[in-house]
């Protein structure tokens, strides 16, 4: 099954509940079709299935529209929705709930679409039932969407999917919007969304991503109304890879050793030098979020100029960035004497020119990387904190509610199966 706002299994290949269904195919069988059916036969209803929205021409319609629709006795239902202007079949998939027939994107502005149902019941017979809305004129205000996972890349087993806004999304429309966020792995992971801040959402899953796992996001946010005359503003498609290997990293503040293990085992120890009682290490679950084979460190970002006790303007090597306050792991020639027995940094992790080379050659963005025994406690969302809270308390972060059993919640929420792409 695909993820959908809350938590599902997320797969590939979904099963027969959950089939991709392009415009204009059929099911093949009852199995196949008991997703569309959204409603119990009504007593001496006839036969097919009727359009309930958009309702039949209705003008005005948000492009991210669904098509929901009341069954009759239907068994197998057809769903084809028609771009008006040039014939074109647009392609879409039924939720696993069958609560709404969902387009792959958003579609166009100021557009006529018709909408066909053809239905067949259990003595075979058939009907059609036609209708048509067409789509309001593109608005002026919207907010765009970013990913920082990027298509066609590949992540370390901690790495989050994080999704920007450019504007703050009011919190009564996040459950709105996360209905449209649908994320589908290969193999299957049970996952949840967690909104970090009101412009910023987060996907991970219960645990570590496994090993060559398979991801396709598929966020549906065009056209999106968001209340005040803002409206989506655009769709984004990801399809990214975890890495064959699982590496990990973690620190000890107590021995000052750094420990690398990949799939389980130690491949290095290296000394290190970390903050410095006035500018601790922060103590957590991190994962690396950039890596920069030099960059500009300088304090006077955090207000520290030039005659100010504790000031630096330099080009760093091989950094690697763990939180947004900006605490790295970095190359650190200056303090290999104190590596491995003392604390002078401003709060990054040092390691002599070698083994931060090393590390940099050997790391991916997403890798986690645990510290302990500083002292200083994590900031949540102080960088992709996503493995800093246990799952039930990430759960809480989420504007959709979560069965355990992975069944769909009685607020609505569903799956849809997105085809994968290689």
């Amino acid at each position: 099954m695909a993820v959908l706002g809350t938590l599902a299994l997320t797969a590939c290949a979904a099963p027969a509940s959950t089939t991709w269904y392009r415009a204009g195919a059929q099911a093949s069988s009852p199995a196949q079709a008991k997703p569309t059916q959204t409603s119990s036969p009504a007593q001496g209803a006839g036969t097919g299935a009727t359009v309930r929205s958009p309702s039949d021409g209705e003008s005005d319609v948000p492009a991210s529209t669904e098509i929901t629709f009341t069954a009759h006795h239907a068994t197998k239902i057809t769903v084809t929705l028609t771009d008006d202007d040039n014939g074109a079949v647009v392609d879409g998939a039924m939720r696993a709930d069958g609560s709404s027939w969902v387009p792959e994107q958003a579609l166009k502005y100021d557009t006529k679409f018709t909408v066909k149902l053809a239905s067949t019941d259990q003595k075979g017979r058939s009907a059609t039932h036609t209708s048509t809305f067409t789509t309001m004129e593109e608005p002026g205000d919207v907010v765009r969407l970013d990913s920082q996972m990027g298509d066609g890349q590949e992540f370390g087993v901690g790495a989050p999917i994080v999704l920007n806004f450019s504007e703050p999304i009011p919190e009564d429309e996040r459950a709105a919007v996360q209905r449209r966020l649908f994320v589908q792995t290969t193999p299957p992971q049970e996952g949840a969304w967690n909104w970090f801040a009101d412009d910023e959402v987060h996907y991970r899953p219960k645990d570590y991503w496994k090993t060559g796992t398979q991801i396709s996001l598929h966020a549906l946010f065009g056209g999106l109304p968001l209340g005040d005359g803002k409206y989506g503003g655009n769709d984004i498609t990801v399809n990214a890879s975890i890495v064959q290997h699982d590496v990990r990293i973690n620190v000890d503040d107590k021995t000052k050793q750094m420990t690398v293990t990949e799939d389980g085992k130690t491949i290095k120890t290296m000394p290190v030098s970390m903050g410095k009682e006035t500018t601790p290490t922060s103590s957590g679950h991190m994962v690396i979020m950039t890596k920069n084979a030099q960059e500009l460190f300088d304090s006077t970002n955090d207000g520290i100029g030039p005659d100010q006790p504790g000031y630096y303007r330099q080009v760093i090597d091989d950094a690697l960035r763990l939180t947004w306050g900006g605490q790295y792991i970095h190359s650190a020639p200056w303090s290999v004497d104190d590596q491995g027995t003392a604390d002078i940094s401003h709060g990054c992790t040092n390691l002599s020119a070698e083994n931060a080379q090393w590390l940099f050659d050997m790391v991916h963005i997403g890798d986690p990387v645990d510290i302990e025994n500083t002292g200083a406690p994590l900031d949540w969302t102080d960088g992709w904190t996503d493995w800093d809270r246990p799952w039930d308390e990430y759960l809480e972060g989420s504007a959709l509610p979560y069965d355990e059993s992975g069944d769909i919640t009685a607020t609505g929420d569903a799956a849809v199966s997105f085809p994968m792409k290689s």
